[in-house]
């Protein structure tokens, strides 16, 4: 495959990332290195309908069918890490997802190294869910029941006093039938110089048949596979609740024909543009707009929200949320793999790579624990016998059952399934997660830093006030200010602009239109230069005055926005608006209180109308008339004393969101811009969801103490009782299923929420 070559800003691209002593610091470095402008990293949330290819000069993608445990992780990370052009590796285990950065690396070689650890790489072309998402262990249970007769005959003829013989085969046939996968993993691993849990217990089954402990080996062998077993299943279920979601879109949809015929179509054959027609108590196939008729609409499946939503002519709708009443038609606005909810799911997914901090903790641990336990065990078994006069046999055993506590299966395994109950929950409610790091940090955020409008307030603010400060007539000053600010999507251009329309006032043409940022907008009409803008262009400008001050003050200290246009005379005139608070605004702040975050409030707008409105939702401090680079600051300096969010909708929110340590974007109504550059999109814009964000977050850490305080214990515990002579290999196995099977039920406990 050809590959191109290409340059990228000086950041690089971060390595896997280990949080340090220094962990505050580290964590904004890699969102700096996550955000910069000419990354090639796809966004999570993006409208770019391009595939991900197989290859270019970033990145390969391969599907690899049995790896789905950090076990395997670990072993393609030290196949792969040290291979020449390979940058970094991110790992999808729930969808077993391999995404290798590189620059310039032989692909072959890198489809050759994974196929010699017995991974076998499946290149894919872009993350089609519905492949990705497929994937149903492949067990052999009549072969591993079969192993388990056999296994329990050999202990049957073991206790009757049976011919050895007559066990030893018993108890090999039964190994090769139960364990010939993990000894081919435990061989492919020793090779690489990896000592996983394959090889631990490929280790202890051969000591044990060495030693004559032929019925134990056996049963050993069949139970370790049949532990592995319901694992995968168990892993299974957590994967199901992302690869559910899929089932709420349907596989057809009615499609208006060219020659006027309603058809149905498979919805991955629809085109955009085309029109789709919704029957009541159906559910809604494709993203789209309606074009004729209304209806209510349960939303629930997108954003969380628990009332249906009227919705009419000119009103977005999306795939796998339900009409409940009424027949319309809508045009589709968006392919079916690039749907709300497919990038939903896509999100999830990729979200997974990113790790929480106790999973990093426990990927470090388990590889300095199980080459530690099993140089113990080595010592175990030979020092005694050599040089303090033990018995070899009893020594040999108590150093094989050291071998079988070891395995971290347990340890491993309870992170992952945690982290990703906790994600799919947070997306049943509504709330985007784009990585465990984000999820398990929720709950030590203790200053909140809230954009104003479109956040705490509707964002749709109406005009109030109007006042003639030049020569100019009212009727020609409306023109102009309504032609300058039907150019600006700000809402308070849009409360001028919607004003002057419910007046038929008409519009003059602009020419040589823009925007400036943190004051307002200029253009020309009619060969003149006019401003729109707030009280810092007037200021720019030079055109200030006592007696406009004063005017802004008072309406300022109403709570109003005030705007002026300025023309070669001056100001002109005077425009303000008011925006309406959310009602679900001020519930959020009261129970953000309640969890003891502190809450700022940031806005361009004036200081009292800043001050007013927080005051009204219960924010104690408001800091007006804020650039994007201020509100930077204000987040920078807020970060010193603690984990901080920022929550906005905007592109000037962009660089604070990208600042703190978890940015929130409004997702319903924020810019592409924001939703890429945040952490956590609220897919209703119900700030509401930030305070169940941060339960969810203390819920999901405390279920990983839990787990890897009792895994933990386990192993302590039998440690214990392998030096006192207490355990044999059989308690040690069932102690590491029951223990894997606990950290697994208790993970999934929070799809239960």
């Amino acid at each position: 495959m050809n590959q191109h070559n290409s340059s990228c800003c000086s950041k690089q691209k971060s390595t896997p990332h280990h949080h340090t002593s220094n962990e505050h610091d580290d964590h904004h470095h890699q969102k700096e290195q996550k955000h910069c402008a000419c990354s090639h990293d796809q966004p999570i949330l993006s409208s770019d309908n391009a595939p991900i290819p197989v290859s270019n000069d970033t990145q390969a993608v391969y599907r690899i069918g049995n790896m789905d445990c950090p076990t395997e992780e670990a072993l393609i990370r030290k196949k792969l890490a040290n291979m020449a052009g390979i940058i970094k590796l991110e790992f999808n285990l729930m969808q077993r997802i391999l995404t290798v950065h590189h620059k310039q690396a032989s692909l072959k070689d890198i489809e050759a190294a994974l196929t010699a650890i017995d991974m076998a790489p499946e290149p894919i072309l872009n993350f089609d869910t519905e492949k990705t998402a497929d994937f149903t262990p492949k067990i052999k249970w009549k072969q591993l029941a079969f192993a388990g007769v056999l296994a329990l005959a050999a202990e049957i003829t073991h206790f009757m006093a049976g011919p050895d013989y007559r066990v030893l085969i018993l108890a090999i046939v039964a190994i090769l039938l139960g364990g010939l996968g993990t000894y081919k993993k435990g061989w492919i691993a020793l090779k690489n110089f990896n000592l996983n849990m394959n090889a631990l217990m490929s280790f202890a089954v051969t000591g044990a048949l060495l030693i004559g402990q032929w019925p134990e080996a056996a049963m050993v062998m069949v139970l370790f596979t049949l532990a592995e077993a319901i694992e995968a299943k168990s892993m299974d279920r957590a994967r199901n609740a992302i690869k559910n979601l899929l089932s709420l879109t349907p596989e057809q949809a009615t499609v208006l024909q060219s020659d006027g015929l309603w058809l149905e179509m498979e919805v991955k054959n629809v085109a955009i543009d085309s029109v789709v027609r919704v029957k009541p108590g159906e559910r809604i196939a494709l993203d789209g707009e309606i074009v004729s008729g209304q209806s209510t609409i349960n939303q629930a499946p997108i954003t969380g929200e628990s009332l249906p939503i009227e919705k009419g002519i000119g009103d977005p709708v999306f795939a796998g949320t339900i009409n409940e009443s009424g027949s319309f038609e809508y045009k589709v606005t968006a392919l079916a793999t690039q749907s709300t909810l497919s990038r939903i799911i896509k999100a999830v997914e990729s979200a997974q790579g990113t790790k929480a901090q106790a999973q990093r903790f426990v990927d470090r641990f388990a590889k300095v624990y199980t080459p530690l336990v099993f140089i113990i065990a080595l010592c175990v078994g030979l020092i005694p016998p050599l040089f303090m006069h033990g018995i070899w046999f009893d020594w040999i055993y108590k150093a094989l059952v050291l071998l079988v506590i070891a395995c971290p299966c347990a340890l491993v395994i309870s992170t992952p399934v945690t982290i990703v109950s906790g994600l799919a929950v947070a997306t049943r409610y509504g709330i985007l997660i784009k990585g465990g790091m984000y999820l398990e940090q929720g709950r030590k955020l203790k200053t909140l830093a809230l954009d104003k409008t479109g956040t705490i307030t509707y964002g749709k603010p109406k005009q109030t006030d109007f006042i003639v400060f030049g020569t100019l007539d009212s009727q020609q000053i409306r023109q102009i200010a309504a032609s300058i600010a039907s150019r600006s999507d700000h809402p308070v251009s849009k409360a001028i602009t919607l004003a002057a329309n419910d007046d038929q006032i008409t519009q003059f043409k602009v020419i040589n239109f823009s925007a400036i940022l943190g004051q307002g907008t200029r253009g020309e009409i009619e060969g003149e230069l006019w401003f729109m803008g707030n009280h810092r262009m007037v200021k720019e400008l030079g055109v200030c005055s006592n007696l406009l001050d004063q005017q802004i003050q008072a309406l300022e200290q109403q709570g109003k926005t005030v705007v002026m246009l300025i023309g070669p005379q001056g100001v002109q005139a005077l425009f303000a608006v008011a925006d309406t608070i959310k009602e679900t605004s001020i519930e959020a702040i009261t129970e953000l209180k309640k969890l003891g975050i502190k809450t700022v409030m940031l806005t361009g707008d004036n200081r009292y109308t800043a001050e007013v409105i927080a005051k009204q939702v219960g924010i104690s401090q408001a800091k007006g008339n804020l650039l994007p680079e201020d509100k930077l600051a204000v987040v920078s300096e807020l970060a010193q004393s603690g984990i901080v969010g920022m929550v906005g909708d905007g592109i000037n929110d962009a660089p604070a969101l990208a600042k703190a340590d978890i940015g929130f974007a409004m997702g319903a109504v924020g810019t592409d811009t924001a939703i890429e550059t945040a952490d956590v999109a609220l897919m209703d814009d119900d700030l509401r969801k930030i305070p169940q964000f941060i339960r969810l977050s203390k819920s999901t850490f405390a279920i990983l103490v839990q787990n890897i305080t009792f895994a933990l214990a386990v192993k302590i515990v039998f440690f214990a009782l392998t030096f006192m002579g207490e355990a044999n290999m059989w308690m040690a196995v069932f102690a590491d299923i029951g223990t894997s099977l606990l950290v697994v039920a208790n993970g999934l406990r929070l799809l239960r929420k």
